[in-house]
């Protein structure tokens, strides 16, 4: 018999701190694999949106339209909080509701949006009480950045080249805004 369990808890730190079984851990901590989350390889999400689409078409013996490129940069914005199983989750609820075989940004759950922080494109919706155009553009920038440095892994040069950027810009834009605390040094 083989046993394969996961966890999002580290099991070392777990036993070190008395609260799992020290016993247990060496009995399941055979080949022990780190895989890491859903948001730290994005990459992954087209292929895991293609499969789930496939494997659902098959199981739901129902129609379903490529994804649009609109809805799969939603889909890699999102952080993952529920890794690989709330991405399937998502894809076979889409897949059941869809009328049309076709899943729609708007279709999306709002939580999908929260990432950007920005209405779904072509939606611009102002509530009534007004907005501060200033944060949400300053917030904006901030994404920017930030993702272009996480692409970049902490590399500045090469983040403000994705940025169309040159380098003492985004490093100037990153000590106004404050945000040499999310930045990891080159």
């Amino acid at each position: 018999m083989r046993v394969i369990a996961a966890t999002n808890t580290d099991l070392e730190k777990s036993v070190e701190q008395k609260t799992f079984r020290e016993d247990l851990y060496y009995r399941l901590n055979v080949i022990p694999l780190h895989i890491p989350p859903l948001r730290d390889r994005r990459s992954d999400i087209p292929l895991l949106v293609n499969h789930f689409l496939t494997r659902f078409r098959e199981e739901k013996g129902r129609e379903v339209k490529p994804i649009s490129d609109d809805v799969m940069n939603a889909l890699m914005a999102y952080e993952w909080p529920g890794n690989v199983r709330e991405l399937e989750n998502l894809i076979e609820r889409m897949i059941i509701l869809s009328e049309d075989g076709s899943i729609k940004l708007s279709d999306l759950p709002e939580k999908v949006h929260e990432r950007t922080g920005l209405p779904i494109p072509g939606q611009v919706v102002i509530p009534d009480a007004g907005l501060d155009f200033n944060q949400i553009t300053g917030d904006f920038e901030n994404r920017l950045i930030l993702a272009a440095l996480e692409k970049s892994r902490g590399n500045k040069n090469l983040a403000a080249k994705l940025l169309g950027l040159k380098r003492t810009t985004l490093v100037e834009k990153i000590k106004k805004k404050g945000l040499e605390s999310r930045v990891d040094e080159d």
